[in-house]
């Protein structure tokens, strides 16, 4: 799974995920990718599991670029601990995704396989998501 090797801070503050992505809203590298409609955090975990479906729909042809990185640790508390004495440890990665963003960019391959790839893709995303072609 994808985690930043060392960070700034160990505990990261809530913020919201608000906007429109303005420097990743292109395609930069592949033909086809998938693009955010939504906006909101997503774990390290699911892009792991995308990265997952889409390598196995391909049958490891093509190419795949991650452009998003997980590197907001997400804390909490263990179960049945009573409110209080500080924050929890970090459980978990996460990335904010604005809306517009690329997640991920594929080449290599057939349009209609990189539809249906992204199609897979969309349904373990907890966002809403769109295919996108370079034009």
């Amino acid at each position: 799974m994808l985690q930043p090797n060392n960070t700034k801070f160990r505990k990261f503050q809530k913020s919201r995920v608000k906007g429109v992505q303005s420097n990743t809203d292109q395609l930069r590298y592949g033909k086809f990718g998938i693009k955010t409609v939504s906006a909101a955090r997503i774990p390290a975990r699911t892009i792991e599991a995308v990265r997952r479906v889409i390598t196995r729909k391909f049958k490891r042809l093509g190419v795949i670029w991650i452009r998003v990185f997980p590197d907001i640790a997400v804390s909490g508390k263990p179960a049945e601990v009573r409110m209080g004495k500080g924050k929890g440890a970090p459980q978990y990665w996460v990335c904010k995704v604005k809306r517009g963003a690329i997640l991920f960019e594929f080449d290599g391959i057939s349009p209609q396989l990189a539809k249906q790839a992204a199609r897979l893709a969309d349904s373990k995303l907890p966002i809403k998501t769109r295919f996108v072609m370079y034009s």
